[in-house]
């Protein structure tokens, strides 16, 4: 076990009914959530969800006193702040611990609502696409939501350049609500990513990559002053580093260059 990790015992819950036989996990990558952490929790379907990991990546407020008084089963935190991509990595090597079938990003900032978790699951449980996104794009969520226009602009001129690039039709790469299922993490070497924000870039990158197909649902979005956001500069370093992702993908895929990270796992 890394040195850099505590790990609380899990809490027993009733059983949940599971959706098609599959074992569903929910992963919370969490950062100063606490103001909206009990919120985002109490709204997760548990009558098919049958486990929540929470990963607190050093918070400096209570996040990891009130996931234990919520009765989270599985809590993990960073004695070190290890950046929004070391978080997933976390989340993610304990989903796949514990077996998941499907396991659901969920930020517990609340700016994703939990009640599209049945809709995301269920096109994987149904063996339809084994990856689903919530996209704030389809349906004009982002904006009714509050997205800052600059932000908006952004997010259409780089998903414009990824889809050029990588040769895809996603409507957008930089919503943080993804449903994966256990065999998509277990085949991309995710552990190869950033550790910051374009981790979730370098990810849809590696699926595509090995051959999985995405799918969307519209999903609304809620930006206020306690849900999770990232500075101008931030968003630039974050832009400059999608980019950087689509080049390289465009010059594996081409055989101009290769890059190990899109390498997949063999189990």
């Amino acid at each position: 076990m890394p040195s850099h990790l505590f790990i609380y015992p899990c809490t027993l819950l009733s059983l949940p009914e599971m959706l098609n036989g599959k074992k569903i996990i929910v992963v919370l990558p969490a950062y100063n959530a606490a103001p909206t952490l009990e919120q985002t929790y109490r709204e997760i379907p548990f009558d098919i969800v049958d486990e929540v990991v929470l990963v607190d990546d050093a918070s400096r407020d209570d996040t990891a006193a009130i996931a234990s008084r919520l009765g989270i089963q599985h809590l993990i935190v960073h004695e070190k702040n290890t950046g929004y991509g070391g978080n997933q990595k976390s989340c993610y090597d304990r989903a796949l611990a514990l077996r998941a079938d499907i396991v659901i990003m969920l930020h517990p900032d609340y700016q994703y609502t939990p009640k599209l978790i049945p809709a995301m699951a269920s096109i994987i449980a149904n063996d339809v696409y084994e990856v689903v996104l919530g996209s704030r794009i389809l349906g004009g969520g982002a904006r009714k939501g509050g997205m800052p226009l600059y932000k908006y602009i952004f997010n259409r001129l780089l998903t414009f350049s990824q889809n050029l690039l990588i040769g895809q039709k996603l409507s957008e790469y930089h919503t943080g609500y993804r449903a994966f299922s256990g065999r998509v993490l277990q085949s991309i070497n995710y552990h190869q990513n950033s550790d910051d924000f374009v981790f979730d870039n370098q990810m849809l990158s590696q699926i595509f990559m090995a051959g999985f197909e995405i799918a969307e649902i519209t999903c609304p979005t809620k930006y206020f002053q306690e849900a999770s956001s990232i500075n101008f500069s931030r968003s630039m370093t974050y832009g400059l580093g999608v980019l950087g992702t689509s080049i390289k993908h465009f010059m594996h895929q081409k055989n101009l260059k290769r890059f190990k990270e899109y390498d997949r796992k063999q189990y």
